[in-house]
């Protein structure tokens, strides 16, 4: 006697199934160029970023760099481009420091020369203003009644952030005394 298969099987066998053609799906060099184009208009991309998303869609290495240097030949892959953008964006809307920063790029494999071009982006007053302001907002988050643990709590968000350990603790001398 033959078992019955259940409607739930059958879903996840055809879910899989469909994963899996997916996975298979070749490009043509056309196909995937059109691709990684549109994938690098919508934001700035780092080159490890656009050849990890080439591998992923089954690209050889050959492919790959022909695909990266027709990219950089029309302005669609810039390193520098993305660093000053990255370090411009982090800084505004995460107000993450510089050492997070370049922590950052240096993950995504960013020359030292763009790390230091794209930290020329963050203006130095805006970034003294920007640590008073963070440092200020968390201290008022801060329940902890012991001073020491307060200096703590706040030292540890942010060297956390990425901000410089003697920035750090000259705003806890200057906040809790």
């Amino acid at each position: 006697m033959k078992k019955a298969i259940s409607l739930r099987s059958r879903f996840f066998c055809l879910l899989f199934l469909k994963n899996m053609n997916q996975k298979l799906k070749g490009y043509t060099v056309q196909e995937a160029t059109k691709k990684i184009e549109s994938y690098c208009a919508y934001q700035d991309r780092c080159h490890k970023e656009v050849v990890s998303k080439l591998k992923d869609m089954g690209m050889i290495p050959l492919v790959v760099d022909t695909i990266i240097a027709q990219l950089i030949e029309d302005r669609f892959l810039n390193e520098e481009r993305f660093a000053k953008s990255f370090a411009r964006g982090k800084f505004n809307i995460k107000k993450w420091g510089k050492n997070r920063i370049v922590r950052e790029l240096k993950f995504r494999d960013i020359s030292k020369y763009n790390i230091t071009t794209a930290l020329k982006e963050i203006e130095p007053e805006a970034y003294l203003t920007t640590l008073d302001d963070l440092a200020h907002k968390r201290l008022q988050q801060i329940t902890e009644t012991n001073i020491q643990k307060r200096r703590k709590k706040l030292a540890d968000y942010l060297l956390y952030r990425g901000w410089e350990s003697h920035l750090v603790y000259e705003k806890l001398q200057e906040l809790i005394k």
